[in-house]
């Protein structure tokens, strides 16, 4: 038959029960006559729990030995996973990242993979040993552990589907697929049968939590067959892919992101080289911004806003700070109450009128919009945090009947 790799999230692995269950639909595939590797995340609510034990012992503690730490959480679950199969009867084998020669790069907390080594891999399904693999983690030039960032288990299972050339990638969730919206927060949301790379990819960008953004990257690089399913029910999933049949729904999915912090730099002067040396200074801190937005004030000087996440707002204000004698701001504020709301479609290039649709479902709403940022397929905007919900059910209304 074929090579499948099937990542399972930390909601399929959460106790004894769901364990099991995962050992079946693994073990189902094997006797289908495929070769199978397996990718797992830490058990439900595993890193965050670690990540709260680091607190109590130090709230600044080092990223490396942070990811020393966080890195346990997925290799608890190799280990009850490969048990569960063991006790139904089937050849498996459990390696971390480190033993199947995941290479990385040293950004700790957030590593990029640089190379996988298939050999340790291949030797296991040559024996037809079931393949385990704690997803999320690696190994850097130092052979230190690094971590691949929140959701990295899906970059995981997505890089060793393209260097063992896959014939399937299964990333199975507590979801039956892709919908248009949160279908926990939108009671009509709509399962897509399937869905093009690039409105995946700028979906899991903007926050949807169906597939880590960074995987997609890889998948379409690396022409990946790609495929969301349920681990909790058995049916058809949705299929992510190069193209997708044309169909008359211009906006395909309302994604939303409370991970968001929006910062204004008040007052700086309004000449050549400012913005450069505010972003070139994060830049180099590897702090990614989103939205921006500078405006002129009556006194002539620039009001500069932007957005990151809320783990970079420490980091991103002692860069300001440090920056002070250069920009000469008037104050610095920052707003963790807001979120970012935005819509995607490929076949928004082509039809005028979305954005304008897009505003009068806030308006109707009664919602402010503090920014906007538009792009060929998607529209995002900054509101307060507290409408979220009600934004993105009056968008998806306004759009997906």
């Amino acid at each position: 038959m074929g090579l499948i790799v099937q990542k399972f999230g930390g909601s399929s692995v959460a106790n004894a029960e769901r364990v099991m269950n995962v050992a079946k639909i693994v073990t189902d595939t094997y006797d289908a006559g495929n070769s199978v590797i397996v990718v797992v995340s830490a058990q439900g609510d595993t890193t965050d729990e670690l990540i709260e034990k680091a607190k109590e012992i130090n709230p600044d503690a080092s990223k490396r030995e942070m990811d020393r730490l966080l890195s346990t959480g997925e290799q608890i679950s190799i280990a009850l996973l490969a048990m569960a199969i063991e006790k139904l009867g089937y050849p498996v084998t459990s390696l971390t990242g480190w033993q199947i020669g995941m290479k990385t790069n040293s950004n700790y907390g957030n590593a990029r993979i640089k190379s996988v080594d298939t050999e340790r891999i291949q030797k296991e399904l040559d024996d037809r040993h079931i393949v385990i693999v704690a997803g999320f983690q690696g190994i850097n030039k130092y052979d230190d552990i690094t971590t691949l960032g929140r959701g990295g288990s899906d970059t995981t299972a997505v890089a060793i589907a393209a260097v063992m050339h896959a014939d399937l990638c299964q990333i199975y969730t507590d979801v039956d697929g892709v919908y248009t919206a949160d279908p926990r927060k939108v009671p009509n949301a709509v399962k897509m049968d399937e869905i093009t790379y690039d409105e995946m990819l700028e979906l899991a960008s903007l926050g949807a939590q169906v597939l880590h953004n960074r995987s997609v990257e890889m998948a379409k690089k690396y022409n990946v067959n790609l495929e969301v399913v349920s681990s909790l029910e058995k049916k058809p999933g949705t299929k992510v892919k190069e193209a997708v049949r044309m169909e008359s729904m211009l906006v395909r999915g309302v994604a939303k992101d409370e991970d968001v912090v929006r910062i204004s730099v008040v007052g700086v002067e309004d000449r050549p080289g400012i913005a450069f040396q505010l972003f070139s200074a994060l830049a180099k801190k590897k702090i990614n911004i989103d939205l921006i937005i500078q405006s002129l004030g009556s006194d002539g000087k620039n009001d500069i806003s932007f957005t990151t996440t809320k783990g970079n707002l420490k980091e991103t204000l002692a860069v300001i700070e440090n920056l002070n004698g250069v920009l000469n701001a008037r104050e610095v504020k920052y707003d963790e109450n807001v979120a970012k709301i935005s819509i995607v479609g490929a076949g928004m290039a082509n039809n005028p009128g979305i954005a304008a649709m897009m505003f009068e479902a806030l308006y109707d709403a009664g919602i402010n919009i503090q920014m906007i940022s538009t792009s060929e397929i998607k529209i995002s905007v900054l509101i307060d945090a507290k409408h979220a919900d009600v934004a993105v059910r009056a968008i998806h209304d306004k759009f997906i009947k």
